[in-house]
């Protein structure tokens, strides 16, 4: 089925638990923190159930209709069809969600077009991914994942020292009916908002860290789970004017804290396996699809930065300087780059596994890998580009309330290129993308979005043809030998 977005929103009042320091949050779709992204991500869900958007953003399958994330792909067009949803989703919230409802559907649908890999010594899982997968398709699921142990745990001997429990999530208890885990798991953007929260692993554990492999989906409401939001910025927002994307695309972050919640074995898909809950995400095309994705969602936003860039040179005629079409041309080849890398990911993709087709593994990579080392680079380009203009205005919107300083406000700063409203309107754009703290969250958010870079660079490095590109070396090499001692006289 496809959600609307009023169904999303009466999906959210569903007594989940979320902290805001010491508040305890009643509502997420009334609350200040909240409200706004909650109607941000409704929206996503009103486009793709929009019947003008339904041949493009939907498939049917035995008279029911899906969103074609959830398409396991068996050829191009299939990927296209994937590519066009999360254009489309990413359009819709500028880039600034990454965690929107097609992220993780797309890890859980790569997966599933290779289940068997859950099979081990530990248990047959793949049964239980692919109803999770039809689950998550029928019901139109926004899920979000947790992956990742809190900083803190990270010297488990001084819990051990201090009698203390680990903070990770970890099991503690198998039952018949499911498991009981505690503890927590960072960082679960966009689960104030979301239905579902993947709990999984991808980073490697040590073999003595088994009892932290649990991989499973638990809903957002889960008994003994609660939400630790980081700070919201929303309420930072007092109009749209001022802070259009503060206003409306605070996607959230919080910590997932587990206090003996109970999950169904239904619901398990990895247990006891310190290694294989690493791998399954690389082993299928789960990470593929999660990250190609998470590409197309960069374009969207570096399509915003460009363009505006290209207006904020246009306010002031410094578009007519060399140096400054210099710096978009700059911008504006990286852009076309970028696109060209997801573009690629389709056309040269791959037969895998048996009887699909995957998104360019080494193309994905290179791309992400792209993203995470150049946004703070783009971002600062933008920064210098806007020059003092951004400090020059007045501080909110209010200016226009009073006759009198509206009337000066709308004479002095005016230029040639643009009137003083318009011109107040864009800064204060710039200044959401550059310098506000929405703009700090995004620039830290980008930076280890997939990670730390020597683990980005690392899926590159693992994906290469490394034999292949020694062989050009080795063939080039073979072509010629050792002269002897006539030709190198001769040579003399």
């Amino acid at each position: 089925m496809l959600r609307t977005g009023k169904e999303h929103l009466e999906r959210l009042r569903d007594g989940r638990i979320v902290y805001i320091g010491g508040e305890k949050v009643d509502d997420v779709t009334t609350h200040p923190a909240f409200a706004h992204a909650a109607q941000s991500a409704a929206a996503i869900y009103d486009m793709k159930a929009d019947p003008a958007n339904r041949e493009a953003l939907a498939f049917e399958e035995d008279g029911e209709l899906f969103s074609n994330y959830y398409i396991r792909a068996k050829s191009r067009d299939d990927l296209r069809k994937r590519s066009v949803i999360h254009t489309k989703i990413a359009e819709q919230t500028y880039g600034f969600f990454g965690r929107s409802p097609d992220h993780v559907s797309s890890f859980v649908t790569g997966m599933s077009t290779s289940a068997e890999t859950l099979n081990t010594e530990h248990g047959d899982f793949s049964g239980n991914l692919l109803n999770y997968y039809d689950f998550m398709r029928r019901n139109d699921t926004y899920a979000t994942y947790a992956v990742l142990p809190p900083q803190a745990a990270r010297d488990p001997e001084f819990y051990h020292k201090q009698n203390l429990p680990v903070p990770t999530l970890q099991v503690v208890r198998e039952d018949d009916d499911g498991v009981v885990i505690s503890g927590m798991k960072m960082l679960a953007t966009g689960a104030v908002i979301a239905d579902e929260i993947w709990i999984g692993n991808v980073i490697p554990l040590a073999p003595d860290q088994a009892s932290q492999a649990i991989t499973c989906a638990i809903p957002c409401n889960a008994e003994g789970l609660s939400l630790w939001s980081r700070k919201p910025m929303e309420p930072n927002a007092a109009n749209e004017f001022d802070s259009p994307l503060t206003w409306r695309l605070d996607e959230t972050d919080a910590m997932v804290l587990c206090e003996n919640v109970k999950v169904p074995w239904e619901r398990v898909f990895c247990i006891n396996d310190a290694t294989h809950s690493y791998r399954i995400y690389n082993m299928t095309p789960s990470h593929c699809y999660g990250n190609h994705q998470s590409n197309v969602r960069f374009l969207a936003k570096l399509r915003l930065i460009v363009g505006l860039a290209s207006k904020v040179t246009q306010s002031t005629g410094a578009n007519k300087i060399p140096a400054v079409s210099e710096t978009l041309g700059r911008l504006a080849a990286w852009e076309a780059g970028l696109a060209g890398m997801i573009a690629g990911q389709i056309e040269a993709a791959e037969s895998w596994p048996e009887g699909y087709l995957t998104f360019n593994r080494r193309m994905m990579y290179a791309a992400l890998n792209w993203c995470t080392e150049n946004h703070s680079a783009v971002v600062d380009i933008l920064r210098e580009l806007c020059g003092g203009g951004v400090f020059q205005m007045p501080a909110d919107v209010t200016v226009m309330h009073d006759d009198v300083l509206r009337e000066r406000f709308e004479t002095y700063w005016q230029t040639p290129q643009m009137d003083a409203l318009a011109r107040m309107k864009l800064f204060r754009l710039a200044w959401d993308m550059v310098g506000s703290e929405f703009a700090g969250r995004h620039q830290q958010y980008e930076k280890f979005y997939a990670g730390a870079g020597f683990i980005v660079r690392g899926h590159s490095f693992r994906e290469t043809p490394w034999g292949e590109l020694d062989g050009i070396v080795d063939g080039l090499m073979s072509s010629y030998d050792v002269p002897n001692a006539n030709v190198a006289e001769a040579a003399e």
